[in-house]
C-alpha cells in the first residue's frame, strides 16, 4: 500500500508540474500566434497607434522577449533584466526588446490603466517592440501561466534560445545579456 501511495504521489507531481509548463522549445520558432485586439503599438509622434502582429515576424533580429501579466508585480519581477538590457546598449539594429502584456491577465477595473502604461512606455522607447494583447492569445498559444513573467532569447532566424519563467537570478540575467552578445556578434 506504501508502495502505491508513493507511486501516486509522484505521478501527480509529475503532471502538476507538467500542467504548468510552457510549450517554448529550444532551438525551435515560438509557437505560432496573431494579436489583432489591439496588437503592436507603433509611436507616431507623440501618439500611438494599433496594428495586428504575429509571433511569426520575430525574425531579422537577436531580441529578448517579455510576455508578462498586465499587472504591476509580474512586471516588476524582471526590472534587474530590463536595467541591465539598457545599460548594454545593443546596437539597435540587431537587437531588439519585445514586450508582450497580456492585458487579459490584468486585476478588474485596470484595463485602461494597462493600456495607458503600454502607450506611454512605447512612446519613451519607440525602439523597443510592445504588443498589447487584450484576449491573452500569446499566454494560450504559448501555454505560459498566468500572473507571471516570461522571458525567451532568440536568435537573428527567430530561433528560441534561452527561456524562463518567472523572477529571473542575476546569474540569469548576466547568461541573458552574454547570450545576446554571442548572438549578435554572429
Amino acid at each position: 500500500m506504501k508502495k502505491f501511495t508513493l507511486q501516486a504521489v509522484i505521478f501527480g507531481l509529475f503532471f502538476a508540474t507538467n500542467a504548468f509548463a510552457h510549450n517554448v522549445q529550444l532551438n525551435q520558432n515560438l509557437p505560432s500566434v496573431s494579436v489583432t485586439t489591439d496588437g503592436e503599438l507603433i509611436a507616431k509622434g507623440k501618439s500611438v497607434s494599433y496594428q495586428g502582429w504575429k509571433s511569426a515576424s520575430l525574425g531579422g533580429k537577436v531580441r529578448v522577449v517579455q510576455h508578462i501579466a498586465g499587472r504591476s508585480s509580474a512586471k516588476e519581477k524582471n526590472e534587474a533584466l530590463i536595467s541591465a538590457i539598457k545599460n548594454a546598449h545593443f546596437d539597435r539594429s540587431k537587437y531588439q526588446t519585445t514586450t508582450i502584456i497580456n492585458a487579459d491577465d490584468a486585476v478588474l477595473g485596470t484595463g485602461i490603466f494597462v493600456k495607458n502604461s503600454a502607450e506611454k512606455g512605447k512612446l519613451e522607447n519607440a525602439h523597443s517592440q510592445v504588443i498589447l494583447d487584450q484576449e491573452g492569445k500569446v499566454r494560450k498559444a504559448w501555454q505560459l501561466k498566468e500572473k507571471d513573467s516570461f522571458i525567451t532569447v532568440l536568435d537573428k532566424n527567430g530561433k528560441v534560445q534561452f527561456t524562463a519563467e518567472g523572477k529571473l537570478t542575476s546569474n540569469q540575467i548576466q547568461q541573458v545579456i552574454d547570450l545576446v552578445k554571442t548572438l549578435i556578434a554572429q
